[in-house]
C-alpha cells in the first residue's frame, strides 16, 4: 500500500462526499472502517475507456491510497496513470442524476459521460 500527498491525488466533490456516505449507509458499510471508496479504469465504452467505482475493503500491495475529506479513496495504479488529479462528482440536475469524473486528463468524452479516451 502507498500513502500519497494530495499533490497528485483523486478528489470528491462535497455533494459526491455525501452521496456516497449515504450509498455506504445504505450498503450497511458506513460504520465499517476497513471499507472504502475504489474508483478504476477499465477498457471499454465508445469512447474506449470506462470509469468503475465500487466500495472495497481491501487494500492491494501496488493500490494508492487517497483521502479527502474524510473519505478514504483508493485505485490501482495503472487506473491512477489516467485518474491523476481527478474529482468525483455527483448530480441530481434536470440533465442527469448520477456520479461523474472530471478528469483533466480526457482528451475527448462519449456523449453520456461514462467513457473516455487520453
Amino acid at each position: 500500500m502507498v500513502a500519497t500527498e494530495n499533490a497528485n491525488a483523486i478528489y470528491i466533490s462535497d455533494k459526491a462526499k455525501q452521496k456516497v456516505l449515504n450509498l455506504m449507509a445504505e450498503s450497511g458499510v458506513k460504520d465499517d472502517e476497513t471499507y472504502f471508496l475504489r474508483v478504476g479504469v477499465v477498457g471499454g465504452g465508445c469512447s474506449g475507456l470506462s470509469y468503475k467505482m465500487d466500495f472495497d475493503n481491501e487494500v492491494k500491495p501496488m493500490d494508492q491510497v487517497f483521502e479527502d475529506k474524510g473519505v478514504k479513496i483508493v485505485t490501482d495504479l495503472k487506473s491512477f496513470l489516467y485518474l491523476v488529479n481527478t474529482e468525483l462528482e455527483f448530480s441530481d440536475g434536470l440533465n442527469g442524476k448520477g456520479f461523474f469524473f472530471n478528469n483533466p486528463n480526457a482528451s475527448r468524452s462519449c456523449g453520456c459521460g461514462e467513457s473516455f479516451a487520453v
